[in-house]
Formats: structure tokens, sequence, C-alpha cells
């Protein structure tokens, strides 16, 4: 459970990672990501995360530009249980 927590804090910190994804992926809406968030975060923490993201359409899959369909950036390496894997 920690390590799923762990994941679900990583993505919500990530700019293209949708709500939605993580909804898809651990069953938690926003509302409930939000909730993990204030109680796994220093207060300092979360405050930054809520401002930063109050702005981001790409948190938002209805909000998404159309040219912007994957969950991730192109450029992001691939990531297993929160450590780079080797190519």
């Amino acid at each position: 459970m920690l390590e799923e927590i762990d994941r679900i804090i990583e993505m919500a910190w990530e700019d293209r990672t949708p709500f939605e994804a993580i909804e898809a992926q651990f069953g938690l809406k926003e509302k409930e990501v939000i909730e993990l968030m204030r109680a796994n975060s220093k207060k300092s923490s979360f405050v930054m995360w809520r401002k930063r993201m109050s702005g981001r359409t790409t948190k938002h899959s209805a909000l998404r530009p159309d040219e912007v369909s994957r969950f991730k950036c192109n450029r992001q390496r691939t990531i297993s249980m929160n450590k780079i894997s080797k190519r």
C-alpha cells in the first residue's frame, strides 16, 4: 500500500498525468487524490502542489489540447517501482 501511495503522489506531481489516469490505475477520483496529498504531504508542499495544479489544463483529459493524447511525455524514461529501468 505504501508503494501505491508513493506512486499516486508521484503521478499527482507530474504535469502531464491527468487525474483520469490516476483514477483508471488506482480507482481514486480527483477529490480523493487531493485528500491523499493533504494527508501525506507537509502543509507547504500541499499548498505548493495545489497552486501548481490549479492552472494546469493537462491534469484533466477534457481540458487537454487535442494534440496531447499520452499520459506521459515522450521524453520520459521508463519508470518501474520508482526506479529508472535500464535500457
